[in-house]
């Protein structure tokens, strides 16, 4: 999993070293054929990096190494020529982290620490050991910061996954159970009806089977293909309400409200045993929220049943996402109102 600040955070501090070198540069040396040409030159490599940020989904994963490969030579002749422009060494060093497979980023982190080293070497009036050991220590934290990042983002990858295999497949399956349990029940009573539960359950298993490959291909909901988020949670309750006129909403946060609505809703059928159960999307000025309330056993907050704990901190980690909120209000005997809220 990518974390999108770090990459921006890299990209803005290129541009700011890159700015930065090219002021010293003018600074030291004023303006000559010689500081003029370096400039032009880094002026040209920040077109470059800053085409390959902008254009990134459409390189491709080739077209991004061949990028990388003509910036890291842009920079290595701007080096050459002016060793100041060796600060722009961590950013490069991130994206190499990010780009190469471990064999090849070896081999970019040597040649971009040997090319600090010189820098560094030709800047100074004389040779200390930190004229060396600085870039090699520097790129031992930059590769042990990047990897720690990495380990924490497949983390919290794996919750994400266990959050859509909770909220999408696992609640499928549930309710299809239910729909063949209440078909077993009415076989020989009533034929009709549980060829009806019959029936329902294997539109279930149609619509599980649809989530699962969305789900293979990261995709949104199934049930915001071709719709809007109202006829969406329309779709799956009986008792939907509106207030408030329609406006645009980010995908992402359309998404989360869905599955907010799927989890509590689920949380109805599976524990609260309720008659009934309304849903209201509410569109106010500022923010959308989503309101899910259930008329039934309720249950308390400090001890919550089972599969009903990690279901709220499910939707809690969904709404943190796109900055949401959640509270739930229950009694035992009284039901249950579960209240999302997204800055809109």
């Amino acid at each position: 999993m990518e974390r999108v600040w770090l990459n921006r955070a890299m990209h803005v501090g290129f541009f700011l070293l890159l700015a930065a070198s090219a002021s010293r540069l003018l600074f030291r040396h004023g303006l000559n054929q010689e500081s003029i040409r370096n400039v032009s030159l880094a002026a040209g490599l920040g077109v470059v990096y800053a085409a390959g940020v902008v254009f990134w989904r459409r390189l491709g994963h080739r077209g991004r190494l061949a990028w990388l490969v003509v910036v890291l030579l842009l920079w290595l002749v701007l080096v050459e020529l002016a060793p100041s422009f060796s600060w722009c060494a961590i950013p490069l060093f991130f994206v190499c982290l990010r780009l190469l497979s471990p064999p090849l980023t070896i081999v970019a982190a040597t040649v971009l620490t040997v090319a600090v080293i010189v820098a560094q070497i030709y800047l100074a009036d004389s040779f200390d050991p930190s004229q060396v050991l600085a870039p090699v220590a520097v790129a031992a934290m930059t590769v042990v910061i990047f990897w720690e990042l990495r380990r924490a983002g497949i983390l919290e990858e794996r919750e994400r996954l266990s959050r859509e295999i909770h909220d999408t497949i696992a609640q499928g399956l549930t309710s299809q159970r239910m729909l063949l349990q209440a078909a077993d029940r009415a076989w020989e009573s009533d034929p009709g009806r549980a060829r009806s539960y019959l029936r329902q359950a294997m539109a279930q298993a149609g619509d599980n089977l649809e989530e699962a490959r969305r789900f293979v291909r990261d995709l949104g909901p199934a049930d915001l293909a071709g719709r809007s988020l109202p006829d969406a949670l329309k779709a799956i309750s009986d008792d939907f309400r509106q207030e408030g006129a329609e406006y645009p909403l980010d995908p992402k946060t359309q998404a989360v409200l869905l599955r907010v609505a799927q989890g509590a809703l689920a949380n109805a059928r599976e524990h609260a045993h309720a008659d009934r159960v309304v849903v209201t999307l509410s569109y106010l000025e500022g923010e959308v929220t989503l309101d899910v309330f259930d008329d039934g056993v309720g249950f308390d907050q400090a001890v919550p049943g089972p599969g009903r704990g990690y279901g709220l901190r499910g939707m809690r980690d969904r709404l943190a996402e796109v900055g949401g909120s959640l509270v739930v209000e229950s009694v035992p005997g009284e039901g249950t109102a579960v209240a999302a809220r997204i800055p809109s």
